[in-house]
């Protein structure tokens, strides 16, 4: 969410107040964007940068304005791994012992059978799905990821029947059978990545997720749309989506069609049918859900408690999954628990002063936790027992009453950490111990600073993992706006693969914040800082749908990025298709259902592709990334998980470039269908190669 302040991009500094209706509280890096290519500023980062061959070393810091001081070179190939921000950005992930994993090479020595696998316990279902080995010369090889510290058990499965141990491996102990297991001792690595704590049946880093802005989304029952609230214009009043018109395209099979298997909902709490004033001057309804006012009841524009637990049953029998999103940092201040417990509630004088955020107090420092975002949004005092255990019981009881399968937390910087970390035990204690499934949480912290998001993420007492608004910034620099070349991508994804520890983060292109995706990938930007939040283009001069193709290209490929990454990649509703849309409200337009371009269609056929790739290679949901070869206008990289090894090619140039780095032999790609031969492969203009060798 974001509030409605208009500031001219000339005029912010290190951090400007950004807006929205609903939430005027989120912190935009200045018009140069962050500092440093290896990471934020205060991490330390920002080595980056490639090595020789003509690419400069230097850390690409912002000069403020757009314009980069010392960005290095734009030219030139940087070949194998860029180099890692320093500070708490490089070195090793941070994780418990146990969610620590290291790579180990099993080998056995080539005879006459044709093919060998190795099982064991390296991995839940290690004895039943084993890892097939690759032959290379008078060896079969497979590096396979291992718990690290602990003791693992296993054998080779020759030609699919015949069990047999290592024999290059005198380790030992007794399977339980009569026979013998080979052992590797409790293996350690210096370089070990870190996997999230997996309880029940789901992972997580297999999710796709969707945020369904439900009122913008589909009408499915006219019966509860109401009456219109007066002084609010249309393009921020409540537009008729509601449950019912989810629950039908569940039914319809969309989601399932598209790939995603979680739905991120809007809060679903009852929100005031009255009007509320942004900073921009208009007026604006509750249609977003960020206003709550009756924190156990259903909002009746979106349908009965009812209706929300039948699409969360819905959605289960088709195999997704549903979080929804819960505001917890206020209430509207014609909220119940308002007048009942005002204490709970920092006031809104603070010192002789009209504490709101960004007007009376700062939206940092020790402001941030006490300020109101509007003054209609009285702000909880979570420092307060009385006041943390009555919203931590309500979001509890959401959970039991719905049956959702997580949390989208919004605005976590702004509550107290005990909030969180309390829920996390709730959580625990009150729902996974009878579910046996993870209930994922996932916060929202806007800032391009990855120290302030990693604070929050910790699987085991915090969250899940964050959005990860660090990296969307440099995918839309590198691959949408093309104002930053794809060697200070790689530079910052050096440092960001391990950042978050075991977490699992959310990555994305847009959300319900920012103009819609498409705008910047224009061939002229319509907004060239991507940062930007849209807000001159929100209420009038409002953008239309580019033409052509080459926009819907370009964000072809910044999806073809965050769909070959770890993290959970998400789809704001419309982007699928490149829908248009300038700040808020206008990036929350009704989805479009008909009438869609040939270029629509094809990056809706695109984005499919994508998932169902996603969905048949565990290396692009868990796999470790090697970078292989960038220039300023394209990227490769290899993503490889146990025997499953993913290259991918992406070319952002308005020409077919040849790119480097991939092993001799013949590949499958996986996107167009062709076969390619390596070790330079033809990328064509504005278009990505996802690859596989050919069998």
């Amino acid at each position: 969410m974001r509030s409605t302040l208009v500031l001219g991009l000339a005029v912010l500094s290190a951090f400007a107040a950004c807006a929205t209706s609903e939430e005027p509280r989120k912190q935009l890096p200045a018009a140069g964007g962050t500092a440093g290519s290896g990471g934020s500023p205060g991490d330390g980062g920002g080595a980056g940068g490639c090595v020789g061959n003509g690419a400069s070393a230097g850390n690409g810091a912002s000069a403020g304005n757009g314009a980069s001081s010392g960005a290095g070179a734009t030219t030139g190939t940087c070949v194998g791994g860029a180099a890692g921000a320093a500070g708490s950005g490089g070195g090793p992930p941070v994780c418990n012992d146990a969610d620590k994993r290291c790579q180990h090479e099993f080998k056995y020595p080539a005879a006459n059978e044709a093919k060998v696998e190795v099982r064991g316990d390296f991995a839940a279902d290690g004895w039943t799905v084993g890892v097939p080995l690759a032959k290379s010369g008078s060896e079969w090889k497979a590096q396979v990821e291992v718990p690290w510290g602990s003791d693992v058990q296993y054998k080779f499965v020759l030609d699919g029947t015949k069990w047999v141990t290592d024999p290059n491996n005198p380790a030992k102990v007794p399977d339980g059978v009569g026979g013998e297991n080979s052992l590797v001792a409790a293996p350690k690595c210096g370089n070990f990545t870190c996997v999230p704590p997996i309880t029940g049946t789901f992972d997580w880093r297999d999710g796709v997720l969707y945020f369904v802005f439900v009122d913008r989304f589909l009408d499915g029952d006219t019966s509860n749309n109401g009456s219109a609230i007066p002084g609010v214009e249309a393009p921020a009043a409540y537009q008729g989506g509601d449950w019912a018109g989810v629950r039908k395209k569940i039914q319809d099979g969309y989601f399932s069609d598209l790939g995603v298997n979680v739905l991120w909902l809007t809060a679903p709490m009852d929100n005031p049918n009255q009007a509320g004033w942004g900073t921009d001057g208009h007026q604006y309804s509750a249609y977003h859900g960020y206003w709550p006012q009756n924190l156990d009841k259903a909002e009746e524009h979106f349908g009965s408690l009812a209706d929300l637990k039948a699409l969360v049953s819905e959605a289960h029998a088709k195999d997704i999954r549903v979080i929804l999103d819960y505001a917890m940092n206020h209430v509207h201040s014609s909220s119940p628990v308002y007048a009942q417990h005002p204490d709970w509630f920092w006031p809104l004088d603070f010192g002789g002063k009209k504490c709101v955020c960004g007007e009376g107090c700062g939206w940092e420092g020790p402001d941030a936790k006490r300020c109101w975002f509007r003054d209609y949004l009285p702000d909880f005092d979570f420092t307060k027992p009385a006041a943390r255990k009555y919203s931590i019981d309500n979001a509890i009881q959401w959970i039991k009453d719905t049956g959702i399968d997580g949390f989208r937390l919004d605005a976590v910087k702004h509550i107290e950490d005990a909030w969180v970390t309390e829920l996390r035990a709730r959580v625990k204690a009150d729902v996974e111990s009878q579910s046996g499934e993870h209930f994922y949480m996932v916060g929202e912290t806007f800032t391009g600073d990855r120290d302030a998001i990693k604070y929050y993420v910790d699987p085991s007492t915090k969250l899940d993992g964050q959005f990860d608004f660090p990296l969307r910034a440099k995918a839309v620099a590198a691959l949408l706006t093309r104002s930053a070349p794809l060697t200070d991508l790689e530079s910052f994804l050096a440092s960001n693969d391990g950042y978050y520890g075991a977490g699992v983060m959310s990555t994305f292109i847009g959300n319900h914040d920012v103009p819609r995706s498409i705008h910047f990938a224009a061939d002229q930007p319509v907004w060239g800082n991507e940062w930007a939040d849209g807000k001159d283009k929100a209420w009038s001069a409002l953008p239309s749908l580019p033409s052509g193709s080459s926009a819907f290209e370009r964000l072809a490929n910044a999806y073809t990025l965050i769909f070959t990454l770890r993290g959970v990649p998400l789809l704001y509703y419309g982007d699928e298709i490149g829908m248009a849309g300038g700040g808020d409200p206008d990036n929350r337009r009704p989805m479009q259902w008909s009438g869609l371009t040939p270029a629509q269609t094809g990056l809706l056929a695109h984005v499919k592709k994508l998932t169902q790739i996603r969905a048949a290679h565990p290396a692009l949901r868990r796999g470790t990334r090697t970078s292989l070869a960038t220039t300023a206008d394209t990227l490769a990289y290899k993503m490889q998980h146990n025997a499953d090894s993913v290259y991918v090619l992406i070319n952002r140039s308005d020409g077919a470039q040849t790119v480097g780095g991939v092993p001799n032999g013949s590949w499958d790609d996986l996107l167009s269908g062709s076969k390619v031969t390596g070790p330079s492969i033809s990328v064509p203009a504005r278009s990505a190669r996802v690859l596989v060798a050919s069998p």
